[in-house]
């Protein structure tokens, strides 16, 4: 039996909230293109990220230690399919459509650079002057133009909700249709992905300085949200320690935050008097959320990672060292930029020595960019151990 694509979104249709964004009714693609026989919009978007160059790099760069640190600490890679995962979980549990939810997700960190934040401040300090550099515009950037998989446009060519969703922290958005009015707020699934990557990356990186002995269950004795967990796990299995009991509060913090944000986006959304995906855009501010004692919990455990586990000697000296390494080889494209790729170098004259350079240096992976250095000045990877995102 065959399901074609007008039977998926008939299925939406039944089994949808009515705020949620259907495939159906999206706003359409920046290049017009004839729909898939048997894909619907989003899920057409989730296969062009999965097989862009841009996710495969994913794999060896920074999310907090270095790449190649350690066999079992994340990746930008991993961590980008865990939040693709909790948004799949939230969007399924609101009745919102989690083909969107998860291809927004799975594109959300394709403009980090080489070694992660600290590799972000640094492009964005050689970047003065020339227009900075943020990886969420960095995003935009490659599903807009810098990715060439397609001989008829630039890009990815992703739909209009899909690049929404990218365009975050912005006070309004663009109207999906010509003469429309700005809005304040992205559809519901784009706000999943947004919350699902704090989710992630909270308990991830707890989990990850755990597990590299960086951050010690001692240290976590005055954080409620960990004693929370720990309490619970420990009522169902008072035999648990070491590393098995540290996995399971990981396991139990991280649905917790999803219980969270389940019941309290529920109740939000039921507040608002939402019916329509364009009450949802009219909202003054997000409907996906978490309690306010969840929030004050997160922040809480924001502040104890920052003190303990990204700011560790062991974490920011390597990264510090790898960032400058990154700054030597932006200097030695400025003098010699016949040294990047044909493509980079074609669009020199339209984006500029410096834009083209920073396109080119972000999109490295932690290992190629080491291994450039080495080129160009000699050595070898001066980096060693751990870094900070």
């Amino acid at each position: 039996m065959r399901k074609s694509r007008e039977q998926m979104e008939a299925e939406e249709a039944a089994q949808l909230a009515p705020y949620a964004q259907s495939s159906a009714a999206s706003a359409g693609r920046p290049h017009p293109e004839s729909r898939h026989a048997y894909r619907t919009e989003f899920q057409r978007d989730r296969a062009r990220v999965i097989h862009s160059r841009a996710f495969r790099r994913l794999e060896y760069k920074t999310q907090v230690f270095l790449n190649g640190t350690g066999d079992h600490l994340r990746t930008r890679l991993t961590h980008t399919i865990e939040v693709a995962s909790v948004s799949r979980t939230v969007a399924r549990a609101l009745g919102l459509n989690e083909d969107l939810a998860e291809a927004i997700a799975l594109a959300h960190d394709l403009g980090h650079p080489p070694f992660g934040h600290p590799g972000e401040g640094t492009l964005d300090r050689l970047m003065q002057g020339h227009g900075g550099f943020d990886h969420n515009a960095q995003n935009l950037r490659i599903v807009e133009l810098i990715e060439s998989n397609y001989p008829d446009f630039p890009g990815l060519n992703l739909s209009f909700e899909v690049t929404e969703g990218l365009r975050k922290h912005q006070a309004l958005y663009d109207p999906p249709a010509a003469g429309g009015e700005p809005y304040p707020s992205p559809s519901l699934e784009a706000q999943i992905a947004d919350v699902a990557d704090e989710i992630t990356y909270n308990s991830h990186d707890l989990d990850d300085g755990l597990d590299s002995d960086l951050i010690s269950g001692e240290q976590l004795a005055d954080l409620a949200l960990w004693q929370e967990a720990r309490g619970e796990v420990r009522a169902r299995y008072p035999r648990l320690a070491g590393r098995e009991l540290c996995a399971s509060i990981i396991r139990r913090l991280i649905d917790q935050q999803v219980e969270d944000v389940i019941a309290t986006s529920a109740a939000r959304v039921t507040a608002a008097g939402v019916r329509t995906v364009a009450d949802v855009r009219r909202q003054p501010g997000r409907l996906v959320a978490f309690s306010p004692a969840r929030r004050a919990g997160n922040a809480a455990l924001r502040r104890f990672l920052y003190a303990n586990l990204y700011y560790h000697p062991q974490v920011a000296g390597a990264n510090d060292r790898a960032c400058v390494r990154l700054g030597d080889v932006f200097g030695a494209y400025l003098r010699e930029p016949g040294r990047l790729g044909q493509a980079s170098v074609a669009r020199m004259e339209a984006e500029g020595l410096h834009r083209t350079v920073c396109d080119y240096l972000s999109g490295m992976t932690d290992r190629y960019l080491l291994e450039e250095h080495a080129r160009l000045f000699g050595g070898s990877d001066p980096a060693g151990g751990s870094g900070v995102f």
